[in-house]
Parts: C-alpha cells; structure tokens; sequence
C-alpha cells in the first residue's frame, strides 16, 4: 500500500529532465566567446574614454601605452592631451627610463609644443624649456621651479607668448633678475598674476609694475624663503613702492607665504603694507603679529601654523580692530585664551567666512572652557562652528 502511493505521487510530481548546461568559464559557447572578446579589446574604447585615462599617466607611461595599438597611438597625438601638463626630469638614480627620458620629453615638445597651455617645469633640461618658449604660441599659465632660467630665457617667453601669457609662477630661479621680470611685465600685456621669490622683488620692479602702460595685475604672490640657510638679513620694500602699485592696481591681491625663522622677520611690516593674504609656514613671533594688526590694513586671510607658548590674546584683538577686511583666520600650534578668541570673533562678527582653529590653540580661562566656546562663537558667527581636529588649509 504504502510503496503504491509513493509510486502515485511521484507520477504527478515528476518533472522534465534538467537539460545539463555548460559551466561558466569553462566551456563557453561561441557566442559567449565572441562577447567575451569584445568586452575584452580595450581597442574598441571610444576616443574620449582613452583621453581620459592618458591624462592621469605619467609620460612616460602614456608614451608606452601609445604603442599599445594604432588606436591608443592616435589619442597620444590628440592635442587635447598636451593642453596642460608637468615636465618633472628629476628622475630616480635606479629609473630603467633615466637614460631615455630627455629624449623623450624632448620629442613630445617638439610635436605637441604648439599645443600646450598651462605648462610645469621642474628640470634642469633647459633646452626642453626653450622649445616649449619657442614653439608654444598659446602658453597662458607657466610655473618654472628649480629651472636655471635666465632673463634671455624670459624674453624668448614673451617673445612668442606675449599676447596669451596670464600666469606667470617662478621659484628657486637664481638665474633671474628683476629685469628678467620687467621684461616680462613690459611684453604682456595679458599678465594677471605674477609668483616669484621674494629675493627679487625690489622698490624698481614695483614701480615697474605700476607704470601706466602696464597691466593691472590681479594676484601677486611671494615666496619669503630664506636664499641661505641662517641669513638673517632681508632687504626691505619702501611704502611709496607699495601705494604706487595699490593706486594702479586698487584690486590686487598680494599673498605672501613666509617660511622663515623668528629672527629672519626683522625688516618686515615696520611700516603700512597692502598685504591681502598671509601664511607663516614656520614659528612667528608676537611682535610680527602687532605689527601685522597696525600696518596690514587690507588684510583677508591671516594663516598661523606655529608661534610658541605666548597667547596672542592682544595681538589677535589688534588685528580684530584693525584689520576691517579679514574674513579668515587659520590657527594651529599657538595659544589664545578661551575668552580672547571671543572677543576676536565678536569684533570682527559675521564677515568671518573661514575659521580653522585647532582644538589645542584654546586655553581655559576664568571665564570659558574649551568645550564652552563653540557655543559664544557661533551665536557671534550666526552659524554653528566647532574647533577643528585637523587643519584645512
């Protein structure tokens, strides 16, 4: 009885056979073979999906994938490609390419030098620079770093790039003087911002820079680094200097980033000077930050990443009071009492746009905590704010 019921049920239940497939990346069919294939021929990628990846390559990678096939050696040339790039020839001791790596770069300018825009130098291949200076006829934006160039050099610049060059950006460039500058400033009439080293700003080159004929720049930005290690001594600019360059370029920004040592600030800031924005990269001492809250009236953003142990309680006030134009203020590695900072937020009030302050800068006082301020200053900011664990500049 039983073993007929069982015989029963398995007649109505019973299901066709399974029809045995092949495993999955073991016996594929010619169908799955062709699709495979196709997902598989990075060939087949669209121009602009290729151009994408070249740009995150580094040269000498793009110019081994160019080889890869006539497809990818057609994106090499595409002139998108060279609109702006970084010429970096500091190779490695222990590079493979190091011995053919001018040779390319040298290459590529030639071809492409027409192309190029927005332009990085870091080399000592001066020979690459001057092809791209004579060939380039659309540079706007050229940054030189560790280059011997020299002012022949920059008139070769201005020479074919006059009417297109806007920035300009030269650091650890002892090779140039501020007639290689003037140069610069005399020919193109395009420039908007100017970046050089502090060593070769003189009284001369702002004048210069001031003259009726020349443009009105809208960024000027100076690296104030030691030429030497332990020299103490910098030369000063004249405040006539400064209001010549002002009167002519009432909107400039003047951004200069210090990275000196306390001793090294001697002649800066003993008189009025139309700095818009300050970063000090190394301890700076009290007595800069007075001076800066009595003769930095145009002053927008204050960056302070080391002082010492002294609360700047009375220089961060002087600043408040003096300085109507700052809306940002950076501090880390100093110290300002809980009720000080305060009051510096209440008088300077909702014309802060950026505070950075790091937990560790606020000292407990008789009044506040630390843990008491965020609530003061956002009711002076008009928003909710907290110290920061991690600086944002």
């Amino acid at each position: 009885m039983k073993r007929n019921n069982f015989s029963a049920v398995n007649k109505v239940v019973q299901t066709p056979p399974v029809v045995k497939q092949p495993k999955r990346g073991l016996c594929p069919s010619l169908t799955q073979t062709h699709v495979l294939s196709v997902l598989l021929d990075w060939g087949t990628l669209p121009h602009h999906v290729i151009l994408q990846i070249f740009q995150y390559l580094p040269l000498i990678d793009r110019a081994r994938a160019s080889s890869v096939c006539r497809r990818w050696n057609e994106v090499f040339h595409i002139p998108d490609l060279w609109r702006k790039f970084e010429f970096e020839l500091n190779q490695s001791a222990t590079s493979y390419f190091k011995s053919t790596h001018p040779d390319l770069i040298q290459q590529i300018i030639k071809r492409h030098a027409a192309h190029l825009q927005y332009v990085s130098f870091k080399s000592h291949f001066v020979s690459a620079l001057t092809v791209v200076f004579v060939n380039s006829k659309s540079l706007s934006s050229i940054k030189i770093e560790d280059t011997p160039v020299d002012d022949p050099s920059l008139k070769i610049l201005v020479a074919n790039n006059s009417d297109t060059l806007r920035l300009l950006k030269m650091s650890s460039c002892p090779h140039v003087s501020s007639d290689g500058i003037l140069c610069v400033a005399d020919h193109c009439q395009g420039l908007k911002e100017l970046a050089l080293n502090y060593y070769i700003l003189s009284d001369e080159l702002l004048l210069a820079l001031s003259s009726e004929t020349h443009v009105n720049l809208e960024h000027l930005r100076i690296d104030v680094v030691s030429e030497n290690p332990g020299q103490v001594k910098f030369h000063s600019i004249k405040k006539h200097s400064w209001d010549a360059l002002i009167k002519h370029s009432p909107g400039v920004n003047i951004v200069m980033y210090f990275f000196l040592y306390e001793e090294e600030f001697e002649t800066f800031f003993r008189e009025e000077t139309p700095v818009t924005h300050l970063y000090f990269g190394r301890s700076v001492s009290r007595t800069i930050l007075g001076r800066i809250g009595l003769h930095c009236p145009r002053l927008i953003e204050l960056v302070v990443c080391a002082n010492g142990l002294q609360p700047l309680d009375r220089e961060l006030i002087c600043i408040a009071k003096h300085c109507k134009n700052l809306t940002a203020l950076g501090l880390s590695e100093c110290e300002v009492s809980c009720s000080a900072f305060i009051e510096f937020v209440r008088l300077c009030g909702r014309r802060l746009t950026q505070l950075s302050i790091m937990e560790e800068v606020l000292v407990p006082d008789d009044n506040f905590t630390p843990d008491e301020v965020h609530a003061e200053v956002s009711k002076h900011l008009g928003r909710v704010w907290f110290p920061d664990v991690m600086p944002i500049w």
